[in-house]
């Protein structure tokens, strides 16, 4: 244990400031994590069914995966999208896309995840607008919208406009989101995808963190209310290899998050609102530590990832297929994913238990550690002039760059060891198996389905909501009534989002310096 350390300050207990050892009192004793599979693939009617397939087989959230041309504003018939509809993710280019999406499906019932940022507030009103002419109502729907632009810079490049418009688009969804679904969370502020890109567990709580407060501060700026927005705020991180580090990192992150709005917001001081520090999390495990080489192997790394983040207390948990590093997911592969948290949930008795691993020496000092280096790097990113100019000059970026960089190195060398990579290597059947890549008919038939679309449409009613989009782009005004309106006029995706780029030019990434 480290010196100072003071139990009492430090851990407190479950469902207390500053939440180390869990946001609620009970933890998975009065209600498990939600087991929410991510999924989408081809068009939306073979997504439909992948939903309702893990929806039968005990999932109790959904969690939606875009391809490509949707994340970035295109729609499936630019040319700009040529060979990639339907390949990472589901199409969606319309509000028929999303009722198809959802058909059968009682959107006021389920809790949705949308992993989308750049397009985020097109297609969360088309999310809404689909649920209103399902029936459903609007105000009762829950879920998140992941709507974490500036991480999209730093490690996926799935971004559109410059960083200082895009983070006006995430702020008018907080407010939109505040007065129409108040059930909903604005924003899902990811580690995840910087620690797929390279980060150390140090640099994702970090990174994440000083995104998180950069969020915090457009808010105040844009006039938004703190205490009400902050707790509708919830955070993404990966749960990889070294087992008790993630523990830690989990645990070190909901600590660091609680301290930090109290210091630097005053959040939590008042007796009204004490859970205001409370982070609530999704995790998923590491999609970049499943190999092609031996694929049986990531079943094994899978549960063990899972296991760390059933005792960090995650609130959400999608568990990977073994087989996704080939190509997209087997139904057989899906449903064991699902299995390994029904396991744990129910066989082996860790949800039996509040923050079963408190106290232990190795994790409460490797919990101090992660939190005390994430500290250093805030500290670093203030003296940058916070996370947006740290962000446009690159050097968040150099520092993830370096550290992929320094991991290659060490498995190349056989330092780090990848069990079937780099040591005990073998060539088992299974990795003769032919990948499942999507249908090469759907992206023609997604086209055909656009194209039929715009024949049909009031191109009166089109025409006026788009140039509602554009000169609510051009005014300081929140832009979401404006997108609601035009989405339910049959725009698409990529009219909306050409709109914007019109008036606001698209982003240029810098190099670090």
């Amino acid at each position: 244990m480290r010196a100072g350390f003071d139990p009492e300050r430090d851990l407190g207990y479950p469902g207390q400031y500053p939440f180390t050892r869990g946001i609620h009192p009970s933890m998975y004793r009065g209600r498990l994590w939600t087991m929410r599979q991510y999924s989408g693939m081809g068009d939306a009617e073979e997504s439909n069914r992948r939903y309702k397939f893990l929806l039968a087989n005990g999932s109790d959230g959904l969690s939606v995966a875009f391809d490509l041309p949707t994340q970035i504003g295109y729609d499936s018939d630019s040319p700009w999208a040529a060979g990639e509809v339907g390949k990472a993710g589901v199409a969606i280019d319309s509000i028929e896309d999303m009722e198809r999406l959802f058909a059968g499906i009682r959107l006021d019932t389920i809790s949705t995840s949308m992993t989308i940022n750049a397009t985020a507030n097109i297609l969360l009103a088309l999310y809404a607008a689909a649920a209103r002419r399902s029936g459903a109502a609007v105000a009762q729907l829950a879920g998140t919208v992941q709507n974490d632009i500036l991480k999209e810079y730093i490690a996926r490049g799935a971004y559109i406009y410059p960083i200082r418009h895009a983070l006006r688009l995430v702020t008018d969804i907080f407010a939109w989101t505040s007065q129409y679904l108040p059930a909903w969370n604005p924003i899902s502020i990811s580690g995840y995808h910087m620690r797929e890109a390279g980060a150390t567990a140090v640099q994702e709580v970090a990174f994440a963190l000083a995104n998180g407060r950069a969020y915090l501060e457009a808010s105040r700026d844009a006039g938004l209310d703190m205490e009400r927005l902050a707790p509708r705020f919830s955070f993404f991180f990966a749960a990889h290899n070294d087992f008790f580090e993630e523990v830690a990192k989990f645990r070190a992150a909901r600590r660091l998050w609680a301290r930090l709005l109290r210091s630097q917001f005053g959040a939590g001081e008042a007796p009204s609102n004490p859970r205001l520090g409370a982070m609530r999390f999704h995790s998923q495990t590491a999609g970049s530590t499943l190999t092609v080489q031996q694929p049986e192997n990531n079943i094994a790394r899978v549960a063990l990832q899972a296991l760390s983040a059933v005792l960090g207390g995650t609130q959400s948990l999608h568990t990977n297929g073994y087989d996704e590093a080939l190509a997209l997911p087997s139904e057989e592969s899906a449903r064991l994913a699902l299995r390994t948290q029904q396991i744990l949930a129910h066989e082996c008795g860790v949800a039996h238990t509040v923050d079963p691993l408190a106290g232990s020496y190795y994790v409460e000092s490797l919990t101090a550690a992660i939190e005390q280096e994430a500290s250093r790097y805030l500290e670093r990113i203030d003296a940058l002039g916070g996370m947006v100019a740290a962000i446009e000059r690159g050097w968040v970026q150099q520092e993830i760059e370096d550290a992929a960089y320094q991991h290659q190195r060490a498995v190349d060398a056989g330092e780090t060891l990848v069990v079937g990579v780099n040591r005990f290597t073998g060539s088992p059947a299974s990795e003769d198996s032919p990948p499942r890549n999507a249908d090469e008919t759907a992206e023609r038939e997604q086209i055909e389905r656009l194209r039929a679309l715009r024949a049909r449409r009031d191109p009166v009613r089109w025409q006026e909501a788009l140039d509602r989009v554009t000169e609510h782009a051009r005014s300081s005004g929140n832009l979401m009534p404006a997108i609601l309106e035009a989405v339910e006029s049959c725009a698409t995706v990529g009219e909306i989002a050409q709109r914007m780029r019109a008036v606001w030019g698209e982003y240029q990434q810098r190099a670090a310096g």
